[in-house]
């Protein structure tokens, strides 16, 4: 009886301490849980189940929508010779990950938790100009909101390619894009929009670092779908970087010193044309501006498809320093004096000193017309430059005769006969000698005449040259730079 008793309460207790058990086996897990941090707890919870190599969407038949920006910070390096552009930007994007869901009433009112980027499912979106790595800082976590949302911002080096028109250097204007797209992922499962509103994004300047040569111009957007070969459509954003050298550096240290150059070419011709001395100056200029060239050829950006525009412009320059330096020779070869030198040919005089005078006026003067020098010779006065003698007579004999004519007293003795006769070919002699040196002057006066006049001439078409040239270079470098 008494061995029944104790089965009986035995088995009336029995489901009590199982029910304390068991509730004591519940409450140990929960004591332990509220002594866990809120934050390790929200990222357990997270965490427990999660499966980061799978879309984080309920229906698999829903897009997941990545939003991103894009703010440039600072342009590093622009590679003309390798059409390469290295930039740094800062990155941004968010997309809805429908596992990173939360009640913020059951974490201690948390709303926003960073997390480990690796451990999340995370959007293949890469730029398709990538051409190298740059040295990006590596940036761990990114920020997940309660309702899902999760943000990934993180600084980029970007080095890309682009294709870079030097023509207009230094004034030139660089637009180059940065396309933001899938690589594995069409359009079905991931599309592909804009964080801001494009006016905000092209007129962002707040950090670009302003002090560099480039200058940021506008950052343009544009979203567009594209196919490929197997049908499949895939999303892209498309940053169009617009960006403008600072062209101030270069116009001094490349412009300036080639223009000052070519003034002092034009004043040279200033110089007398008889005067040796022109020629030495052309020929310093034309050495000194081949020793600049080749300073500055460093300088000037160098591809395979294309000179620019300042590189033509420095050939001419050296092209009308030569020809101002043949236009010299030619001159200084036409009025050189020289003994043997032939008469100017009518054709040349009647072209040159008659026909084209009115090209050399300067100042209201034009240059006199002077007649052939055999047109100015003496016709009837033989007169010697030694006295009053003239030789209208024949010579010794004549004056003889011409004494006894006019009763004139007997001659003198045939050895003053003799020495008079000597002393009047000797008078004869200086005079065709002075006669001849005059002649031979007076062509060199000629040809002085006909070549200043072609100096003159050439001259004013070697000015309107280089006016013309520097205009039209003024006016396409304006017309480039404010378009």
């Amino acid at each position: 009886m008494m061995l029944w008793t104790q089965q009986a309460l035995f088995a009336l207790l029995l489901p009590t301490l199982l029910a304390q058990g068991e509730a004591r086996r519940r409450g140990a897990p929960q004591a332990c849980n509220n002594t866990k941090p809120a934050l390790l707890r929200l990222s357990d919870h997270l965490l427990a189940h999660y499966k980061k190599g799978v879309r984080p969407v309920r229906d698999w038949r829903k897009p997941t929508t990545v939003s991103i920006d894009v703010i440039v910070y600072a342009i590093l390096n622009v590679d003309e010779k390798n059409q390469v552009l290295t930039t740094y930007i800062w990155y941004r994007q968010f997309w809805t990950d429908e596992f990173l869901q939360w009640n913020p009433e059951d974490f201690d009112n948390i709303t926003k938790l960073s997390i480990p980027t690796d451990s999340i499912w995370v959007p293949d979106i890469l730029i398709n100009e990538f051409v190298d790595v740059g040295k990006s800082p590596s940036i761990p976590y990114v920020y997940v909101q309660h309702q899902g949302e999760v943000q990934n911002y993180k600084p980029f080096q970007v080095v890309t390619a682009c294709s870079l028109n030097i023509y207009n250097f230094p004034f030139d204007v660089q637009n180059c894009s940065l396309t933001f797209t899938s690589w594995l992922h069409t359009i079905q499962d991931i599309n592909i929009s804009l964080w801001r509103l494009p006016d905000k994004v092209k007129s962002d300047k707040s950090i670009f670092m302003n002090q560099g040569e480039w200058e940021l111009l506008a950052v343009l957007t544009q979203f567009q779908e594209f196919t490929m070969e197997s049908s499949d459509c895939y999303a892209e954003m498309k940053f169009y970087v617009v960006i403008r050298r600072r062209p101030l550096f270069y116009a001094v240290s490349l412009l300036l010193p080639s223009i000052f150059l070519m003034v002092m070419d034009i004043v040279g011709f200033y110089l007398p044309p008889d005067s040796g001395e022109r020629v030495s100056f052309k020929i310093t200029l034309l050495l000194g501006y081949s020793v600049f060239l080749i300073i500055v050829s460093d300088t000037l950006p160098a591809t395979a498809i294309g000179t620019p525009l300042i590189g033509v412009y420095f050939v001419v320059c050296m092209a009308l320093l030569v020809i101002s330096l043949a236009e010299t020779i030619l001159i200084v070869r036409l009025v050189h004096k020289q003994d043997l030198q032939q008469p100017v040919p009518p054709w040349l005089r009647r072209l040159v000193l008659e026909r084209n005078t009115w090209l050399t006026c300067l100042g209201g003067q034009c240059t006199s017309q002077r007649p052939p020098a055999a047109s100015q010779a003496p016709e009837t006065d033989d007169c010697s430059a030694v006295g009053n003698h003239c030789n209208h007579l024949g010579g010794p004999q004549d004056l003889e005769k011409s004494l006894r004519g006019r009763g004139s007293p007997p001659p003198p003795p045939r050895e003053a006969s003799l020495a008079v006769r000597g002393l009047l070919q000797e008078l004869s002699s200086i005079r065709h000698f002075l006669e001849k040196r005059e002649e031979i002057r007076e062509l060199a006066r000629d040809w002085l005449r006909v070549g200043s006049v072609l100096d003159k001439l050439l001259f004013h078409i070697y000015l309107l040259a280089i006016l013309a040239y520097g205009i039209t270079l003024v006016t396409l470098w304006s017309v480039w730079h404010y378009s």
